[in-house]
């Protein structure tokens, strides 16, 4: 095998690697010679079929794969003595591909570009500042209001009283669309909330202002983007009858709401409440902090970056806004995306945290359990109700969507490593704080 380097610019290499012949058609007759004990051939005993009989029907599969086994152990030989880690998969032609017959060397280009070399972190100069927020007893008090308002009650107005939004109103209703009444727009004592906009956009509107006993014809049409195809766009209307008109009326904030949900006695609801706020500032605060590392990884250390990475994290990039500026276009026949420099930027800065990362992970022997992976499966199973059993098995057959649930796993224990090595001091805010640090993160 010789080995010629046709490039070496940056990160990109070139070779040029040449397979003489001869030891071509050596793999090809050991290969044949293997296989020759267990041939059968009609008017041959099993393992009797000449050589030169086997090289004529089997020899063009066989020089294939041996051809296949050569290009691939030459460019695995290389890759052991250079060093080099490719950013993708190398691009491996034939040079004499058109031209080759059976007795030729073999000539193949082999380009890639190489991973760069990582500069080494102290991480023990990093400084970061882990923001710590109490559950306020203000805090605790409004989730409490928000559950009593949840779990309200309705009871009736007195006679004669109009409906307000916010009111629920107990009704019967037919709907007619030309005239015609349709299916599954009829209903009786059927309890609807003013204000609660879980009917057709102008339907609840008309109904403020209504009393018991009245009966009102309720015109709406039908969104363009309504669920019924032979409804959408469609004009309607509903004929109702008001059986009555109810005013809402709050839980107390007593042990029989914590009850309601699941918890022994007040007390005991609101330590669960504080314990789930604390649990939300702390991801938060993670956030700020997360973020705070990937800035000074990002101003600390440069290196070179392959282009092939970047160009392609560009195009998801610019692709993925797009798709986020027109979330009414969902296929992909939309032409070519233009990238801009600002798409190019952040992609740059994605490549070289990724693969910074990924080093300083490697180095510290950070690993991704089986029991997290299996625990990351089964939450992204919960987005298709339903279709567990087939998402589970599309994950097993799908090496790329294997690393998609892997990825984001290392990457967070990678930070936890860098925090750990890190100067961390720990900063009290308040929610409001906190919040304001959470706003300031950009998309990046």
């Amino acid at each position: 095998m010789q080995v010629k380097e046709t490039l070496n610019d940056g990160l990109k290499r070139g070779y040029q690697f040449t397979l003489p012949a001869a030891e071509l058609a050596a793999t090809v007759d050991a290969k044949l010679k293997e296989a020759q004990p267990e041939v059968e051939m009609k008017g041959f005993r099993k393992g009797k079929v000449p050589l030169a009989m086997l090289k004529k029907q089997f020899g063009p599969r066989v020089m294939g794969d041996a051809m296949q086994e050569a290009i691939d152990g030459a460019l695995r030989e290389h890759l052991e003595k250079s060093g080099d880690r490719p950013a993708a998969q190398p691009k491996v032609e034939m040079d004499n591909g058109d031209d080759w017959k059976e007795g030729d060397d073999i000539v193949v280009n082999v380009s890639y570009e190489a991973l760069p070399e990582i500069p080494q972190v102290d991480l023990g100069k990093l400084s970061l500042e882990r923001l710590t927020v109490p559950a306020e007893e203000a805090a605790i008090n409004e989730a409490l209001e928000n559950l009593a308002k949840s779990a309200q009650d309705f009871s009736d107005r007195r006679k004669g009283s109009k409906a307000k939004d916010g009111d629920q109103v107990v009704i019967d209703f037919k709907g007619f669309v030309d005239g015609e009444a349709f299916e599954g727009g009829e209903a009786e004592d059927y309890p609807l909330v003013l204000g609660s906009n879980s009917f057709i956009p102008g339907f609840e509107d008309q109904l403020v202002g209504v009393k018991a006993d009245d009966e009102i014809k309720v015109e709406v049409k039908f969104p363009e983007e309504y669920g019924a195809e032979h409804l959408a766009g469609k004009d309607a209307v509903f004929e109702c009858k008001v059986k009555a008109v109810k005013a809402p009326k709050p839980a107390e904030v007593d042990d029989e709401l914590a009850k309601k949900f699941g918890s022994d006695d007040l007390e005991a609801l609101k330590k669960q409440i504080s314990e789930r706020l604390e649990q939300e500032y702390a991801g938060a605060a993670r956030a700020v902090l997360k973020r705070s590392l990937l800035d000074q990884l990002d101003e600390q250390v440069k290196f070179e970056l392959p282009e092939s990475l970047v160009e392609a994290e560009t195009d998801q990039i610019a692709h993925q806004l797009w798709h986020e500026e027109h979330p009414d276009e969902h296929g992909h026949d939309h032409g070519k995306i233009e990238a801009t420099d600002e798409h190019k930027k952040l992609a740059e800065r994605r490549v070289r945290l990724g693969l910074l990362l990924a080093e300083i992970g490697q180095k510290a022997e950070v690993t991704v359990t089986d029991q997290e992976m299996t625990q990351a499966v089964m939450q992204a199973a919960r987005q298709y109700p339903g279709q567990e059993r087939a998402f589970f098995e599309f994950i097993q057959q799908n090496q790329a969507a294997q690393q998609q649930l892997r990825a984001p796993i290392f990457e967070d224990k990678v930070v936890d490593h860098i925090a750990e090595n890190a100067k961390v001091t720990e900063k009290k805010i308040s929610k409001e704080e906190l919040e304001k640090a959470v706003e300031s993160l950009d998309q990046l």
